[in-house]
């Protein structure tokens, strides 16, 4: 097991996000997914090891599956393939990095739940609805939804997403952008989710990333379908009515809940056990949904 790599330093233009180093290569862009992870929008101060080179793993094997379906950003994950520039790099980057086209990023997370949990829940028993959408009255913590729903939310560069009404999506992005948005994460959430219930992982909702490549179209950038972006849930476990045990990042956001942290910088940090038991869940979730048992023993 390798140690946490919190932070890649390569010589060119970066953007550091909560988890991913950004850079600028001029004509592409190199995404590098560090073991940090953050919580309530908070990065916390240790990371878990190897987890980057599990989200960048998952993402690669959700684009290959959908590929032909679904347009993305990848050009290329291995460094072997790259630009020489990026050589004399290859112990920071190798299996935790993707080389991607340039995209102007839609300014929108595009949300898909499936199973009424986290802030949908809050919602819904204040209002009987998630971001403007009306549901059906007794649903249960946790419980599927009748179809799949699309819940928008902003994307805040600091502090935390806005959860926003498919109304006032289409106002910020136009309405023919937010409805071919509405109808492919949709798409892709319920195929993903049929696939990912046969292999025996419940994908209770995700988030995924659009950007408008230079002639118009929309493709997937960022990471898809992995435990940061997703709440992943063991089906032979599923019990609505009450939280699940997860194979994502809600096991730290469980032990954050109990601590006396008010979820402001800087966080606690996390306990040995807390890491390698998040480490162990988003192996497991690989695992499972690739039938890759090889990997991160």
């Amino acid at each position: 097991m390798d140690k946490p790599l919190l932070q890649s330093t390569l010589p060119f233009p970066v953007r550091r996000g909560k988890v991913r180093d950004v850079y600028d290569l001029g004509q592409t862009l190199l995404i590098v997914a560090t073991d940090r992870i953050s919580a309530f929008d908070v990065v916390m101060p240790n990371g878990i090891p190897d987890k980057g080179k599990v989200l960048t793993a998952l993402s690669l094997y959700w684009f290959a599956k959908f590929h032909e379906q679904f347009e993305n950003h990848l050009i290329a994950s291995e460094v072997s393939d790259y630009p020489k520039s990026l050589s004399p790099f290859s112990d920071q980057i190798a299996g935790r990095s993707m080389l991607v086209k340039k995209a102007s990023v839609v300014p929108i997370e595009c949300v898909a739940r499936g199973y009424i949990t986290g802030s949908g829940w809050k919602e819904y028993k204040a209002s009987q609805t998630v971001c403007g959408i009306s549901l059906p009255a007794g649903l249960k913590q946790c419980q599927q939804l009748p179809k799949p729903i699309f819940t928008p939310a902003t994307k805040e560069e600091t502090g935390h997403d806005i959860n926003i009404t498919y109304e006032e999506a289409a106002l910020g992005i136009g309405a023919a952008t937010a409805s071919l948005l509405r109808d492919r994460t949709l798409a892709l959430y319920s195929q993903a989710a049929e696939y990912a219930k046969s292999r025996g992982v419940i994908i209770a909702d995700t988030k995924f990333e659009f950007g408008r490549l230079p002639d118009g179209r929309l493709i997937l950038i960022d990471e898809v379908l992995t435990p940061d972006s997703s709440r992943f849930w063991p089906a032979d476990q599923y019990e609505p009515g009450q939280d699940q045990p997860s194979f994502d990042k809600q096991f730290v956001r469980n032990y954050l809940e109990k601590q006396t942290w008010d979820k402001n910088p800087p966080a606690p940090a996390l306990p040995e056990e807390v890491v390698m038991g998040t480490r162990q869940r988003y192996i497991e979730a690989y695992s499972l949904l690739t039938g890759n048992q090889s990997l991160w023993k």
